[in-house]
C-alpha cells in the first residue's frame, strides 16, 4: 500500500496552542497534514518520539550573524549551525552588517547568500534610517524582510538613529511593526566618564536603567503619535515594564534568555568581558521585575540577542572590549532548564517562541502545529540533563558565557519543513534554508 504521509511523528507529547497531549503529527510535502493517531505503515518514515515533547518549531527573531563584512566571527552558514542544534527552526537576523542592510540590493545580497546555505529558514530586518525612510514601506512588503529595525543608542554598526526627528520620520512611514533598540544615545553620551577602566562591572553604570526607561518613554509617545506598531527588543529594566504595560495596544515586548538568567554583579565577577552586552545585564531587582512582566503576559516573545565576537576580542580590557554574545544554541536548553525549575511553564516557553512570533509578526504558516502549517518541529527530551560546554557550540565564536552550566531539558531533533536538519546532536545536510514568508507581503497572484 503506498504512504499516505511522508513522515509520521508518533508517540510525542505535542504541547502546542490548544494544550498539551500525546499525539501523533502527520506531514506531507512539508506541511502538516494531520493531528491523532496515525499507523507507522501510513507513512514513508516514521519517527518514534515516545518519552519526547514535540514543540512548534522555536522562532529566534533577533540573531546577529555578521554575514556580510564580519565573518571572522560568525556567517550565515555557522549561525544557522547553532540554531539548528539548539533546536531552533527559524531566525530574524539583524541589519547592523557591512554593507549595512539598508537597501533592497543588499537586502537581495542577503537572501543570495542563506538560501540553501541556511539549515534553518530565516528572514532579514531592514535598517531604519533617515535616509531611506521614504522607501521603507516599498521595502517592508519585500520577500525574506522581517521589518524595520531601528537602533537608538548606538551598538556594534553604524546604524544610529539618537534623535526624536529621525524616529518621527521613520515611524510617519513604516506600515508593519517595526522593531527598536531603545536607549537613549543623549544620556549615553553624557555618562561615558562612568566607565571604568578593566571594569566590566562598570557597564550597567554607565548604560543605566534611566538610559532605557527615557528612551522607552520617547518612543512610546512618537510611536502613539502615529499610531503605529512597535516591538522593543531586549527589554532589561523594571523602570520599562509598567509603561509598556501601560501601551499594549501598539507595542510588543522582546526579552533575553542572558537577562532572564545572568545577574549583576556576579555575571561580571565570574565572567568579566563575557557578560557585556547591549543593553547590559543587570542587578536582581531588575532581574525579577523581568520575570514578574514574563508571567503577567507584558512580554511576547523570547530572543537570544545572539551577537557572536571571537574570544580575543571580547578579552580585550573594558571598554574597548565589544558588547554582545553568543545565545540562539543556548536559548532552547537554558529556557526549558527554567520550565523544570517552575519559574514557566512549558505552554508559556511555546508562546514566547512560537506562537508568539507568529502572532505579533504575522509569519505565515509558521508558529503552531496545525493542518496546512509548516512541519516546523522542535523536539525536546525534558527529562535529560546535559552539561553545556564550549565544544557543543556550532557558533564560529566557539564560547559561551554557559559553559560547564548543567541544564535539565534538551533538544533532541529539529526538523523543519517535514526534513530532519539535527537529530540527537547530529546534523543533516544538505543545507535547504528558505525565507519566511509574512502575511503583510505576501505576493500578489
Amino acid at each position: 500500500m503506498p504512504a499516505t504521509y511522508d513522515l509520521v511523528l508518533k508517540g510525542g507529547t505535542v504541547a502546542n496552542h490548544d494544550g498539551i497531549a500525546i499525539r501523533d503529527v502527520a506531514v506531507r510535502a512539508g506541511r502538516i497534514a494531520g493531528l491523532g493517531s496515525f499507523s507507522a505503515e501510513a507513512a514513508g518514515t516514521t519517527i518514534d518520539c515516545s518519552g519526547l515533547h514535540v514543540l512548534p518549531g522555536v522562532i529566534d527573531s533577533q540573531v546577529h550573524f555578521r554575514e556580510p563584512g564580519a565573518e571572522h566571527k560568525e556567517d550565515l552558514e555557522t549561525g544557522s549551525r547553532a540554531a539548528v542544534a539548539g533546536g531552533v527552526t527559524g531566525v530574524f537576523e539583524m541589519p547592523n552588517t557591512k554593507p549595512l542592510t539598508t537597501s533592497a540590493k543588499t537586502l537581495a545580497d542577503k537572501i543570495a547568500r542563506a538560501t540553501n546555505r541556511m539549515f534553518c529558514d530565516f528572514a532579514f530586518y531592514m535598517g531604519g534610517t533617515r535616509e531611506n525612510a521614504r522607501f521603507l514601506p516599498e521595502f517592508e512588503r519585500l520577500p525574506g524582510c522581517a521589518g524595520t529595525k531601528v537602533f537608538m543608542g548606538s551598538s556594534t554598526g553604524d546604524l544610529l538613529v539618537d534623535d526624536d526627528a529621525g524616529i518621527d520620520l521613520i515611524l510617519s512611514q513604516v506600515k508593519r511593526r517595526a522593531a527598536f533598540h531603545s536607549e537613549d544615545e543623549f544620556r549615553l553620551r553624557a555618562r561615558k566618564n562612568e566607565q571604568r577602566a578593566g571594569d566590566a562591572a562598570s557597564h550597567p553604570v554607565w548604560r543605566d536603567a534611566e538610559a532605557a526607561r527615557l528612551c522607552t518613554e520617547r518612543l512610546l509617545k512618537l510611536a502613539r503619535r502615529h499610531g503605529k506598531r512597535i516591538h522593543v527588543l531586549h527589554v532589561s529594566t523594571a523602570d520599562e515594564m509598567p509603561l509598556l504595560a501601560a501601551n499594549k495596544d501598539l507595542a510588543t515586548v522582546e526579552v533575553t534568555p542572558n537577562h532572564l538568567t545572568l545577574v549583576g554583579p556576579e555575571a561580571y565577577e565570574r565572567l568579566g568581558t563575557k557578560a557585556q552586552m547591549n543593553p547590559p545585564v543587570r542587578d536582581r531587582h531588575h532581574q525579577e521585575a523581568i520575570w514578574r512582566a514574563l508571567r503577567s503576559g507584558v512580554v511576547d516573545v523570547l530572543g537570544s540577542d545572539h551577537a557572536p565576537h571571537t574570544l580575543a576580542e571580547k578579552e580585550k580590557p573594558y571598554p574597548e572590549s565589544p558588547s554582545g554574545m553568543t545565545g540562539v544554541q543556548t536559548l532552547v536548553p537554558i529556557m526549558l532548564d527554567h520550565v523544570n525549575k517552575g519559574r514557566l511553564t512549558l505552554e508559556r516557553f511555546v508562546d514566547l517562541t512560537s506562537h508568539g512570533p507568529g502572532r505579533i509578526f504575522g509569519i505565515a504558516g509558521k508558529g503552531r502545529i496545525a493542518e496546512g502549517y509548516d512541519a516546523d518541529f522542535t523536539v525536546v527530551d525534558l527529562k535529560q540533563r546535559q552539561r553545556i560546554t564550549n565544544r557543543w557550540m556550532e557558533s564560529r565564536a566557539g564560547w559561551t558565557v554557559y559553559d560547564g552550566v548543567e541544564v535539565q531539558g534538551w533538544p533532541k531533533g529539529t526538523i523543519i519543513r517535514g526534513r530532519r536538519v539535527m537529530w540527537e546532536g547530529e546534523l543533516l545536510g544538505p543545507a535547504q534554508g528558505q525565507p519566511i514568508a509574512f502575511m503583510e507581503a505576501l505576493p500578489s497572484v
